[in-house]
């Protein structure tokens, strides 16, 4: 997923191909055969271009992630501890980005029915 995502655009097998062998060797149906089961779990989209198909992910890496949190947040048996636990496990750095975070909900809050940027359907 990090290779789909990093294009920023639909890709090849053959781009995300030649992108890997940059780091180690890989056969072009290894590549192929991951990506296809990416598209069957449904991280993946694709359209035939010609010979080819172009596969696109169906969400930004950052609604994946927030997916992670929330699966991992809701199978936890005491939530509130879960996440006092993961709060003393952030940097300094992480910790800021939690306050704008925050900040940035509480002013969506602020302005009832007006669409957050993120919530609801998947982003493109």
């Amino acid at each position: 997923m990090t290779r789909v995502w990093q294009w920023n655009r639909p890709v090849t097998v053959r781009e995300v191909l030649d992108d890997l062998r940059r780091e180690r060797p890989i056969a072009y149906t290894t590549v192929m055969t991951v990506m296809d089961n990416l598209r069957e779990k449904g991280w993946l989209r694709r359209e035939r271009e010609g010979r080819a198909y172009r596969y696109e992910a169906v969400s930004t890496r950052a609604a994946y992630s927030a997916a992670l949190m929330n699966e991992a947040w809701a199978a936890s048996d005491n939530p509130a501890a879960a996440l006092v636990a993961f709060f003393g496990m952030m940097s300094p750095e992480q910790t800021e980005a939690l306050r704008d975070a925050l900040r940035v909900a509480h002013l969506d809050d602020t302005h009832p029915g007006a669409p957050a940027e993120g919530r609801g359907s998947p982003e493109r």
